[in-house]
């Protein structure tokens, strides 16, 4: 059976694919891989299932990604900043994460011989409008 993690995984479209991929899926583990302490405890509660494990982490730190990513035959690259308006306010910490972050999974996945990773991207990636859509289009090349 398949051992999945997600990082960025405690936002909405992450906790349905959480659902999904319990339900539908049949993973040994599902680990999700996020800084918010509060919205895993929130998610714990909220899904009881001893397959889900939580794993508190940034995608910004390649040494705790390399640790979680130990084990792991599947990725989904959720973790993102995506709030336009706050990316386009602090674009150096949207570079960090939606680039650098992308660059420090891939790396991991490739330490940790993932058999395969799939990113999370956004329409606004296509022809980029914003800083938001542009760190995503990079994310996407990388």
């Amino acid at each position: 059976m398949p051992v999945y993690l997600i990082s960025g995984g405690t936002g909405s479209f992450r906790q349905r694919c959480a659902k999904t991929l319990l339900a539908e899926g049949d993973p040994q583990k599902l680990i999700i891989f996020s800084r918010d302490e509060y919205k895993q405890h929130l998610m714990q509660e909220e899904m009881p299932d001893k397959r889900l494990r939580f794993f508190l982490g940034d995608v910004r730190d390649p040494t705790r990604l390399s640790r979680a990513l130990r084990g792991i035959d599947y990725v989904i690259h959720t973790a993102a900043l995506k709030r336009v308006e706050k990316v386009e306010y602090d674009p150096i910490e949207a570079v960090l994460t939606n680039i650098v972050g992308t660059m420090n999974v891939l790396n991991a996945c490739v330490e940790a011989d993932v058999k395969r990773a799939v990113l999370l991207s956004t329409d606004k990636a296509v022809m980029p409008i914003n800083l938001y859509g542009g760190t995503k289009m990079v994310a996407e090349r990388i």
